[in-house]
């Protein structure tokens, strides 16, 4: 995307690529500041500064930039000096949305691996000592005559079984998918029901586009990974006032880049809450096992779904402010996968 500026930085041409770009068009960018298109971009200016200055070209790799209040685009730009008639600047505009994304999948990806070696780990060595500890609880049970001793080893053999669950809950996302015909209306239908009998004050509202196909996907796998996400949305507006809601909105993508590979069909199921929003401290932590903002939460309830949709070829991305966040599921929609 290509605009040249004048000697008062006002924008003088700009080529169907910028108008792509900036979602403007070119009448709307002709004749205005750059200043006042662009708003508070300083990294920008400071690279017109420099090459106005210096004669020279600047390169900003990691611009934030949005025109007229749309939304701010991750981008690159080159500034260069031109000598022209009424025109002093030329700036290049490059989309690195798509650079990033696939930059933060590669590092998504190293994660998982990394977490799922993780958790192995600490599972099996939990799991070996705790049939010792239950049956040493039962064993000692039964040489004990007073009904308050018992109660004392009714708590052990208690928190055994549920670190066992916890534990089994650990290994379960690493067995491979079984993929079958899956409709995803009928996994989220469901997952809606067990939603609202276990939080029947919150509303849960499709919005459902019904011409979407089956595709091949393991249903198990995915009704998990749905049922973590939108009970997380459930449990995170506990304590809003007023109402609680909860949309579920499922579309078409097209031509979308998942794990590096492009696909010309992709499913994607929004969850949106109108709750609190993700805690700042917990932004960048929040797909990590064991990492929860709610008291007594697990935090494994999206390692899980991250796992199960990233065996899909998946992923998950999130946006979250006060009063909505919203999580995504992207799979791509395939028809003919091996073994289904």
């Amino acid at each position: 995307a290509v605009l040249l500026l004048d000697e008062t930085l006002e924008v003088c041409y700009a080529n169907p690529a910028a108008e792509n770009l900036f979602e403007v068009s070119r009448r709307q960018l002709l004749g205005n500041s750059a200043r006042v298109l662009f708003g508070d971009a300083p990294a920008l200016f400071q690279a017109v500064d420099k090459a106005l200055a210096n004669g020279a070209s600047y390169t900003e790799q990691e611009l934030e930039l949005g025109v007229n209040g749309k939304p701010r685009l991750h981008l690159s730009c080159t500034v260069s000096v031109v000598d022209a008639v009424g025109v002093a600047l030329l700036l290049e505009f490059r989309h690195i949305d798509q650079q990033l994304k696939i930059a933060r999948e590669e590092r998504l990806l190293e994660q998982q691996q990394a977490n799922r070696e993780l958790i192995r780990s600490l599972a099996h060595e939990i799991k070996n000592p705790l049939g010792g500890i239950r049956g040493a609880a039962q064993l000692l049970e039964r040489e004990l005559d007073r009904p308050p001793l018992i109660e004392y080893t009714q708590v052990i053999i208690g928190e055994a079984d549920r670190l066992q669950t916890l534990v089994n809950r650990l290994l379960t996302p690493h067995r491979l998918p079984a993929y079958r015909r899956t409709n995803i209306h009928e996994l989220l239908a469901r997952v809606a029901s067990v939603v609202q009998a276990e939080f029947p004050e919150i509303v849960v509202h499709p919005d459902f586009d019904i011409s979407l196909p089956e595709f091949e996907a393991d249903p198990e796998q995915l009704t998990q990974a749905l049922l973590n996400i939108v009970r997380n949305a459930a449990q995170a507006l506990q304590n809003v006032a007023g109402a609680r809601e909860i949309r579920v909105k499922t579309r078409v993508a097209r031509s979308v880049t998942l794990v590096k590979r492009r696909f010309r069909l992709a499913l994607a199921v929004s969850i949106e809450d109108n709750g609190p929003g993700v805690p700042e401290e917990l932004r960048d932590r929040i797909f990590y096992p064991l990492v929860s903002g709610r008291e007594g939460g697990s935090g494994l309830g999206l390692t899980i779904a991250q796992t199960f949709v990233a065996q899909h070829n998946g992923t998950i991305e999130w946006e979250s402010a006060p009063g909505c966040t919203v999580f995504t599921i992207l799979l791509p929609l395939e028809f003919n996968r091996p073994g289904a």
